[in-house]
């Protein structure tokens, strides 16, 4: 399984249409939702976990990377996915989490991160130390060199875990250097027009991992480094997205191809037109990481479900609704921790972002126990009720119409893992493009 992506970038560069989604998030829902598509489709399906989601001291899921590695695969199985139709990925693998402690702190705990990801198995490792420590300038950039330098300590890292393992070297993990501009998750407003990286910018990194590399006789390393992660000009804010230009792109992209083994990572991928995939993937981004797309998806579909059964139980049925938007937005303003750094503007403004934001950031409070116990409630409620065909239609009518159909089970758990599927569509069109798939995307 190692070698899946590296066979997909060579594909690539022999001019062939190839690329491969990575579902980035650690909620069930999704992880279910992504895991049963790839079922339906015959296909791989690339999960990945970041630094602060799952690390060596649990991070905030309270799962270390084996953990995290072992539900992914039970969640598999239960669903009956085969195991070697499962990736595994870390991103942004670095001091991040720790950024606030000394170099020498920070890179410790840094290093035994690598170590816990490549123990667990991960087929995918991102290395990112674009992040300033304890001890740097805030005032100015942090240099490439110093980047570099400290990858190049977590890349001797993994290498020596490897090593240590006996892990063939047919069967290492493909590595991914570089950051995107701004953090992941999702620009702040005045972050939304992003400056396309440089050719010469990507030249210089490059050449600085490279050196970084061969000064700790990392060199053989280099051949299982198999994309970088650029801006090419995609990102997201509170109510706007910014799609791919493929024109603004081109010196990025024509420069790709001085780098054989290489190819782009593509963060931020989330809410871009289906025909930006497309091209995305043609032109070189061929990882195209989503996350807060699947989960802003899973909150349309449950606050459906709850329009569906306020609408009937208030007013057909006579028994009390469980108002799910309701209790979250009491629990959103009472614990404000997972959005008050990120939402600005009036009171109603920010009252409107707690819901409607694409950065998504109500997708912290939905594992919450006490918002997990409303949305039980709410789907056992629906469970005990025939819910009319009309009302379905009104809320979710792609779903009311695969039922009709036949296509689909009326249960609510179904239904909201069809709700995400429909975002999964467009990535998985991006990177096999049959012909089926031409004829439903949209000329640029």
């Amino acid at each position: 399984m190692s070698r899946y992506l590296k066979d997909i970038i060579k594909k690539h560069k022999s001019g062939r249409h190839a690329g491969i989604y990575s579902v980035c998030s650690a909620s069930d829902w999704v992880l279910k939702a992504a895991l049963n598509f790839a079922k339906q489709q015959d296909t791989i399906v690339l999960i990945e976990s970041t630094a602060n989601q799952v690390n060596q001291f649990g991070g905030y899921t309270g799962m270390q990377p084996h953990d995290f590695a072992q539900h992914v695969y039970d969640l598999a199985r239960d669903i009956g996915l085969a195991h070697e139709q499962v990736l595994l990925g870390g991103d942004h693998l670095g001091p991040v989490v720790w950024a606030n402690e000394p170099e020498t702190v920070s890179m410790q705990k840094a290093r035994y991160l690598i170590q816990a990801y490549i123990r667990a198995g991960y087929q995918k490792i991102h290395i990112d130390t674009s992040m300033r420590l304890k001890e740097d300038d805030r005032s100015i950039v942090l240099s490439g060199k110093d980047i570099a330098r400290r990858a190049a300590e977590l890349f001797a890292a993994a290498y020596d875990t490897l090593l240590k393992m006996g892990t063939p070297e047919e069967e290492w993990p493909s590595f991914v250097i570089g950051s995107e501009v701004p953090v992941p998750g999702g620009a702040q407003e005045s972050e939304l027009h992003v400056q396309v990286t440089k050719p010469e910018d990507l030249e210089t990194t490059i050449q600085e991992f490279k050196t970084a590399l061969h000064n700790r006789n990392l060199d053989r390393l280099w051949r299982h480094i198999i994309a970088i992660v650029v801006q090419p000009g995609v990102e997201f804010n509170d109510t706007e997205v910014r799609p791919y230009n493929r024109k603004e792109a081109e010196p990025l992209m024509q420069a790709l191809k001085h780098y054989p083994g290489l190819v782009f990572e593509g963060h931020s991928t989330d809410y871009q037109p289906a025909y930006c995939l497309r091209e995305m993937v043609e032109d070189g981004v061929c990882v195209l990481k989503v996350g807060p797309a699947l989960t802003f998806a899973l909150r349309e579909a449950l606050l459906a479900l709850d329009m569906i059964e306020t609408e009937w139980f208030n007013v057909i049925v006579d028994r009390e609704a469980t108002g799910l938007r309701y209790r979250l937005e009491t629990l959103m303003q009472a614990q404000p921790s997972y959005w008050a750094k990120y939402y600005q503007g009036t009171p109603e403004e920010k009252r409107f972002k707690w819901i409607y934001s694409l950065s998504d950031r109500i997708r912290y409070y939905l594992p919450l126990p006490e918002v997990r116990q409303v949305v039980s409630q709410l789907l056992n409620n629906l469970r005990s009720e025939t819910i009319p065909f009309s009302l379905m239609s009104q809320y979710m009518p792609v779903q009311a119409s695969k039922i009709r159909n036949g296509l689909l089970s009326s249960d609510p758990e179904a239904l909201i893992l069809d709700y995400i599927s429909e975002v999964l569509w467009d990535y998985q069109r991006a990177i096999s493009l049959g012909l089926e798939a031409r004829q439903r995307l949209p000329k640029s």
